[in-house]
């Protein structure tokens, strides 16, 4: 079926149950698990310090493909760890897929076009699973986030943001924000940062020391003791390869991922805390454009509060993702079907966390031994 034709199909037959369930299917799931159990004793490695690394707007076959402008990160990088070849983002534009990261929320409109106000969420009820169904940027306190989770289990996390300068900077609520558009010398970026969009943790005088300036991670990965359990990188709207070319004057891109990955992920993977237990996974956070790809895998449909997560379409498009850690195999490959959604139960399960938001959706693949395919 093409992808038009799903989208009618998902819209005209099944638009009502799904947009309560999140369980129309804009792709194939034969094969998966249809339970949302967490994942089995035995069946996941020991990772005690998990690092996430997202860059910008990147097709799958740009950034894996022959052709890639990223040859350190497509070829190098690619060659430490497996490569999920059918992974997905969930929502376009970009701001909603940082958020179903470490929350499992499905986009609004205001998501949808990169929350131009820093407007908070008004909550007008819940859907399942675990969708809370309204409009807006800022979630109130009582909507959860993966941050809190690991709060509550005694896990340390930090969200290291390049230029934020400012610990757990952002606009004041009901402002315009004024990071959408990179500047010479700050090129941050707030809707890259989930963090800030959940009172839960800005509200709370540890936001300055857990969502921080990404010069602290240096100093931080000196030792596993000094580490986070959960670690999330976002870089420049430069570095992310957002911009090209760049304010400052630089090519942007993937070459300039390339260039910034040779730097921090060689810091990242010496790390005692990523020897001992780690695990990095690089992504993107979308695909080129909403007209370009708006694909989606394992379930996506319309949500509570979007219709069509990806504008055109019922996701984020195909983009992939790459996991290094000791317990995978080099050079390997995952074919089966996961998106950001996928990454947080993954994440949850690691940590022994319950699912939030979407990661509960039944059937959602999880990372199981076809990613952690290693010796352990």
């Amino acid at each position: 079926m093409t992808r038009s034709r799903r989208i009618l199909a998902a819209l005209a037959g099944g638009a009502c149950v799904a947009a309560l369930t999140g369980t129309a299917s804009a792709r194939p799931t034969v094969g998966i698990d249809q339970s949302a159990a967490p994942a089995a004793a035995g069946a996941l490695p020991p990772v005690k310090h998990v690092f996430i690394i997202n860059f910008e707007n990147k097709g799958f076959t740009r950034t894996w493909g022959s052709t890639s402008k990223a040859p350190y990160l497509s070829k190098t990088l690619r060659a430490k760890g497996v490569l999920l070849t059918n992974y997905y983002a969930t929502a376009h534009n970009s701001q909603p897929n940082y958020i179903a990261q470490i929350s499992g929320q499905g986009p609004n409109r205001k998501m949808q076009t990169g929350c131009q106000i820093f407007q908070p969420f008004k909550v007008s009820g819940t859907a399942a699973p675990g969708q809370y169904v309204g409009i807006g940027c800022v979630f109130p306190a009582t909507v959860p986030s993966l941050p809190g989770q690991l709060n509550a289990k005694g896990l340390r996390w930090k969200g290291y943001m390049e230029d934020m300068g400012t610990s757990c900077r952002r606009p004041a609520l009901g402002a315009a924000d004024d990071t959408q558009h990179a500047e010479v010398g700050d090129q941050y970026a707030v809707r890259h940062n989930p963090f800030v969009y959940f009172r839960a943790i800005t509200d709370s005088p540890s936001c300055a020391n857990r969502v921080v300036d990404l010069s602290r991670l240096t100093t931080d990965l000196k030792s596993a003791s000094t580490t986070p359990n959960y670690v999330y990188i976002t870089p420049n709207l430069c570095n992310d390869g957002h911009d090209a070319p760049c304010v400052d004057g630089r090519p942007g891109g993937l070459a300039q991922v390339d260039a910034w990955m040779k730097i921090w992920v060689p810091r990242i993977l010496n790390s005692p805390a990523f020897k001992q237990d780690g695990a990095l996974i690089i992504t993107a956070d979308e695909s080129d454009s909403p007209n370009v790809d708006s694909s989606a895998c394992c379930g996506e449909g319309p949500a509570p509060n979007a219709a069509l997560p990806g504008i055109t379409g019922l996701g984020g498009g195909h983009i992939g993702a790459l996991v290094i850690s000791r317990f995978v195999k080099p050079g390997s490959t995952a074919p089966a079907d996961y998106n950001h959604y996928s990454l947080l139960a993954s994440t949850e399960d690691l940590f022994g966390l319950p699912y939030l938001g979407y990661a509960a959706q039944a059937g959602l693949p999880r990372f199981g031994r076809d990613v952690w395919n290693g010796a352990w």
